[in-house]
């Protein structure tokens, strides 16, 4: 298993506070965002990791390199991550979607080890950590099927006919990368480059068993504005957490 994370984003909504930091290496209570996700690794005995870097990437390569020298990086540059999204930064990422299971997180997302233990351990091949909840138009939403297997998958669905949030963390097969890997490349070639990676995920689910898992009851929160990060302090100050401070 691999873990791949996408940490390449300008994120300009938090401007100025990622002027001269990127989004992952923002503090919360007392340590980096990227660093829960890092600990969360070494929990669960992940201990090699493909990070998408873009926006002072040398500030997150020195970091991650100096700060956690027990786990194997690759580091993979999004040059062009002003004008770009994630389904281009995974994109970037083909060799190794397509050799490996992999765990596929955002980088900007604050959770427990416990959400990732809970989707790593799921017996089913192709697990997405969901958030069962109303939604606006901002998060990524889900549709289910049967037997919480999931039909549809992205920003642009009817709220109303929606589960729930798509949190950022996903666990996929070698087998699904390589359909994965096949769609994302469809994607950006059609100039899907701006579009999130969840959307090169939706045309395969007809075929393809992709199914959630109910993380609703774990604290967790994707980073886009200040208050998210307040909000990310609180959480961070649990017991949950302990393991990855």
């Amino acid at each position: 298993m691999r873990a791949i994370i996408l940490a390449a984003g300008v994120a300009r909504r938090l401007y100025p506070l990622t002027n001269d930091t990127p989004k992952c290496l923002l503090r919360v209570a007392g340590q980096p965002i990227i660093d829960y996700q890092m600990r969360a690794l070494e929990n669960v005995g992940v201990t090699n990791a493909t990070v998408v870097v873009g926006y002072h990437k040398q500030m997150v390569i020195t970091h991650l390199t100096e700060t956690f020298n027990n786990l194997a990086f690759d580091f993979v540059d999004n040059p062009h991550f002003f004008e770009t999204n994630t389904s281009y930064s995974l994109q970037l990422c083909e060799k190794t979607l397509r050799e490996n299971d992999c765990l596929l997180m955002n980088g900007d997302v604050l959770y427990p080890v416990e959400l990732l233990r809970r989707v790593l351990e799921d017996e089913r091949e192709n697990v997405l950590a969901v958030e069962i909840k109303p939604c606006g138009q901002e998060e990524v939403k889900v549709v289910e099927g049967s037997e919480q297997r999931l039909v549809a998958i992205g920003k642009d669905l009817i709220e109303e006919n929606s589960l729930g949030e798509f949190i950022g963390v996903a666990k996929f097969s070698r087998e699904f990368n390589s359909r994965f890997a096949d769609s994302l490349s469809k994607l950006i070639a059609a100039g899907g480059k701006a579009d999130y990676f969840e959307a090169a995920i939706d045309p395969l689910l007809a075929e393809s068993e992709v199914c959630y898992s109910d993380v609703s009851h774990l604290p967790c929160i994707e980073i886009d504005f200040v208050g998210d990060l307040e909000k990310a302090e609180e959480m961070a100050d649990s017991e949950l957490f302990r393991n990855q401070r």
